[in-house]
């Protein structure tokens, strides 16, 4: 009689423990997200020998991945995109449809608007400013569709540390320009400005490989999700 009653116990907590949700048991569940990315060749994904390989966005859709999400990427990047081909993008019904949708969402633009014009500098100041104005823009389409979402801005490295010290010296100020004119956009529209300067200047020659290309290795790319991450996972928190 025992036994017998020792055995019914035992399949009473059985039957009771598996009614209770895995979530009250400590094992976390997915969770559904959807990101969308904005950007150039840096988000599409474009190597150092101009092919086609993972972007920032893809690693940050693999971390999401990683901490039990699951995740519905759309990535409407384009390599050469300016910050007008950024306007044109927010302002398409398709891309509306995923902004609405959205939880969370990278923007980087603006190197393809100041590139061509370093050997004409005197056009720098109306292009960044140009720039501004189309940055700002954007981020309000987006806040304006679905203002809940998170949106994530990117600062851009020095794309030239292989030049001599005397063609560099120029170059800088210009960088720091295009990355507080993108900071000022990010912060009027109360979003995310995401460095990434200093995260690849630690390691050139690993992350930009090739002297005369301005794309990142797979490590390089990895390196900038990773300062995504630590910018959205302390959101979450």
């Amino acid at each position: 009689m025992k036994g017998l009653k020792k055995g019914i116990v035992v399949v009473l907590i059985a039957v009771f423990a598996l009614s209770i949700p895995s979530a009250a048991l400590g094992h976390p569940s997915k969770k559904e997200v959807d990101y969308v990315a904005f950007g150039d060749s840096l988000a599409f994904g474009i190597t150092p020998s101009n092919g086609v390989g993972k972007g920032y966005p893809q690693f940050l859709t693999e971390r999401l991945e990683q901490s039990q999400y699951t995740v519905d990427f759309n990535n409407f990047s384009f390599p050469g995109d300016q910050s007008s081909d950024l306007v044109n993008a927010v302002q398409s019904p398709e891309a509306q449809q995923e902004i609405a949708e959205a939880e969370y969402i990278t923007v980087n633009i603006g190197a393809n608007d100041i590139l061509p014009l370093l050997t004409s500098p005197a056009n720098i100041p109306a292009a960044l400013s140009n720039l501004g104005n189309n940055l700002f823009f954007a981020l309000g389409t987006i806040d304006q569709i679905n203002p809940n979402a998170k949106v994530y801005v990117m600062g851009y490295y020095n794309p030239f540390p292989n030049l001599p010290e005397n063609q560099l010296a120029p170059l800088l100020p210009i960088l720091d320009q295009l990355n507080a004119i993108i900071q000022q956009a990010t912060a009027a529209n109360g979003d995310t400005y995401v460095p990434t300067e200093t995260i690849i200047a630690k390691r050139y020659q690993t992350y930009l490989p090739n002297p005369s290309n301005i794309h990142l290795s797979e490590s390089g790319y990895q390196a900038i999700a990773k300062e995504f991450w630590k910018k959205l996972d302390k959101s979450k928190n």
